[in-house]
């Protein structure tokens, strides 16, 4: 039998060993509760260029948990949950207070989609039922409230996907039994046309439909890449045209709603002329065509692990593939400020849709673009599946709301209650003592960026500046629901050498992008990355287009 001498020393040895392990342990971010209750199940979700998020889900849902203020109802006849609702099913939430303030929203944005004009409007389009043509402006204010447009859409559309163009338009793309588009807002006659897109009806997955919410990315030459199911096209919007067809993503996996995987444009590399070179997509995650109807039936498929990278612009582009450390479906793929892509939420088995999938994924990963290396990060404490949402925030954080918004707003006798919750995530770049984060002090000009104009970002430091490790990048906030985040964009500044400005700060110059077909019009959060440590970001007005400005 041991000495209680030789179990002291046994147990110190361990004791030691712990502490080193645990020293060594790679930084892999954390976790923080925002909020416990903003009152509802936060199913899309846009950040505004006033640092507050608008979250909405569904109004056909049942009564949610935050009450409309002055005694406000919503009267629907037809609602079979509940013909009068006096609760609020849009919220306007402030990250830095955690502040709730209850918005009205009349008709149903069930399964919607939306973007930012130039001058920082929501325009939200589309829903169910009585809400499937309603355009919804929201103006970012104080004390603004939603305004809507009840045929602000030429046909019903319900899971379609929104993009802002180099014009300052907004193009609404698919929906369920619409294999067309059209632009918003309208403001003539012309406006009211709708035009067909066959590829939406090739790409679709009878019953499953594994083409909603089709991924659609604006490319640096003016075309939209459009994916759906597992194909894609690009399409020249204004002469309706196809211009190219790319090959099959492999794999035999859907990446679509109901299959659900994500997509984002990669970070677009502006060269001295301030013009990009090339435009590449990656699209990760999703499901068997057949998830869906295995899931009905109580047989969960597993997810895909595959991603794929497309350079969009080649001439003969290939998919490259490579496989995420785990399998997921529902995920959301989000554009950190450094470049890299942050993949979380979803589950492992089955596809979107209520009760239609098992074992959720808690561990977010990230995706290094420049060694296309996979890191797994710290697991949440929440499951976030089926209408789960992620957005970036001006201080480098991601916050993460929704989760299975059931009928009646269902917390008990479920396998996902409804999630009220909005957490933050710390990315790795905000722990530890190491974190050195820059400080923007001021960009000149922030309030207005033209083509080419040339700005200047005073910035400062602690510790000395590594000048090869540092550049500055823009970030469009996006329009997320559902897996896509609509309108995401990141692009890597051209700038010149560091240089010391007034009182020992440090000002770098650079050039505005030559294209809005890089940048379209609007607002877009810019960063100083050093040593792949992000400031927080500071608001600039991108104004491509005089006399645009996306109002009513």
């Amino acid at each position: 039998m041991a000495s209680k001498k030789s179990i002291l020393f046994i147990l110190l040895t361990l004791s030691t060993l712990h502490y080193t392990n645990t020293q060594t342990v790679p930084n892999t971010g954390h976790w923080k509760l925002l909020k416990k209750s903003i009152g509802i199940s936060a199913m899309h979700m846009q950040l505004m260029p006033n640092d507050k998020l608008i979250a909405f889900d569904r109004t056909d849902s049942g009564l949610s948990n935050i009450s409309l203020p002055d005694n406000r109802c919503r009267r629907d006849p037809h609602d079979q949950t509940a013909t009068i609702d006096c609760s609020a099913h849009s919220v306007e939430f402030e990250p830095k207070g955690r502040n709730v303030r209850p918005l009205n929203i009349l008709t149903d944005t069930w399964c919607s989609s939306g973007a930012l004009s130039p001058n920082g409007t929501l325009i939200q389009s589309g829903g169910f039922n009585d809400g499937d043509r309603v355009v919804r402006y929201f103006s970012p204010c104080d004390a603004c409230d939603w305004v809507e447009e009840p045929t602000g859409l030429a046909v019903r559309r319900w899971y379609a996907s929104s993009q802002i163009l180099p014009e300052g338009r907004i193009i609404v793309v698919g929906g369920r039994k619409q294999f067309n588009y059209e632009f918003i807002p309208k403001r003539s006659k012309q406006d009211y046309n709708v035009y067909n897109l066959p590829f939406l009806r090739e790409t679709r997955d009878d019953p499953s439909e594994n083409n909603l919410y089709p991924f659609i990315h604006l490319s640096i030459d003016g075309n939209l890449f459009i994916f759906a199911n597992n194909r894609s096209i690009l399409l020249d919007y204004v002469k309706n045209v196809v211009v190219k067809r790319f090959p099959d993503m492999p794999g035999g996996v859907a990446r679509n709603y109901p299959s659900s995987g994500s997509s984002v444009l990669l970070p677009i590399k502006l060269d001295m002329g301030a013009t990009a070179a090339e435009a590449e997509v990656m699209i990760c995650g999703g499901a068997p065509a057949y998830a869906n109807r295995m899931a009905n039936a109580s047989v969960f498929v597993p997810a895909a692990r595959s991603c794929g990278r497309l350079r969009i612009t080649d001439a003969s582009p290939e998919w490259e593939m490579e496989e995420m450390p785990i399998e997921r479906v529902m995920g959301d793929m989000i554009l950190l400020p450094t470049g890299d892509v942050l993949i979380v939420n979803g589950a492992k088995r089955g596809s979107a849709g209520w009760g239609a999938a098992r074992e959720p994924v808690l561990t977010p990963v990230i995706y290094r673009t420049s060694d296309r290396s996979f890191e797994v990060l710290s697991p949440a404490a929440v499951p976030r599946v089926y209408h789960s949402t992620a957005h970036l925030l001006q201080d480098g954080r991601v916050v993460v709301g929704g989760s299975n918004t059931n009928v009646r707003y269902n917390f008990t006798n479920v396998l996902f209650p409804t999630e009220l919750s909005v957490e933050a995530f710390y990315p790795p770049y905000m722990e530890g003592e190491q974190v050195n984060r820059p400080r923007i002090l001021s960009v000149d000009p922030a309030d207005e960026m033209g083509q080419m104009s040339s700005f200047a970002v005073e910035f400062d430091l602690r510790g000395p500046i590594n000048q090869s490790e540092l550049y500055v990048t823009l970030v469009a906030p996006s329009f997320t629901t559902h897996s896509f985040s609509m309108n995401q964009r990141l692009l890597v500044l051209n700038t010149g050498r560091v240089h010391r400005g007034p009182e020992g700060r440090y000002v770098v110059d650079g050039l505005a992008p030559a294209s809005a077909a890089v940048t379209p019009p609007g607002y877009y959060l810019m960063f100083v990355v050093h040593r792949g440590v992000p400031s927080r970001g500071k608001w600039v007005h991108v104004f491509m287009n005089r006399g645009v400005d996306g109002t009513i």
